[in-house]
C-alpha cells in the first residue's frame, strides 16, 4: 500500500495536521506550511526556517515495515548544513537513526542521534 504526503490541503503558516516538530540539541525549529511555486505538487511545501542543531518534523502514527520512504527537499540556506532526509526508530525526539543528504558538503550520511548529538555510522 503506497501513501503520499503533500501539504497542499494544510493551512499555510501551521505545522501540518498529524505532524509534530522540534529540535534535538540547542536552538529552535520553525516548521510551517508555505506556498512555493516550485513545489512538486502545487501549491505548498513544508519549510523549516528556525535555527537549531538538528530540527525535525515527524508524522505521528506512521509505521513502515519492509518498505521504502522517499523525500524531496530543497536547501535554501545554512551555515553548517543544508540537508534533509528521513528518520526512523524515532520516539519522542529521543534516540533515532537519520539518513541525511547534505547539499553543502555534497554527501550522504547515516547517523545515530542521541542526546542532542549525532554520531556518524557511515
Amino acid at each position: 500500500m503506497a501513501e503520499t504526503f503533500n501539504f497542499d490541503a494544510d493551512a499555510v503558516g501551521t505545522v501540518p495536521a498529524g505532524w509534530i516538530a522540534g529540535v534535538t540539541g540547542q536552538g529552535t525549529s520553525r516548521w510551517r506550511v508555505e506556498a512555493d511555486a516550485s513545489a512538486p505538487s502545487k501549491p505548498n511545501v513544508l519549510k523549516q526556517s528556525g535555527r537549531g542543531d538538528f530540527p525535525w518534523c515527524v508524522r505521528q502514527g506512521t509505521s513502515v515495515a519492509d518498505g521504502y520512504v522517499e523525500v524531496r527537499f530543497k536547501p535554501l540556506a545554512g551555515d553548517e548544513d543544508q540537508a534533509g532526509g528521513v528518520v526512523w526508530r524515532w520516539q519522542d525526539g529521543g534516540p533515532c537513526y537519520v539518513a541525511c543528504a547534505d547539499a553543502m558538503e555534497h554527501q550522504f550520511s547515516l547517523y545515530y542521534a542521541q542526546g542532542g548529538r549525532r554520531n556518524t555510522l557511515k
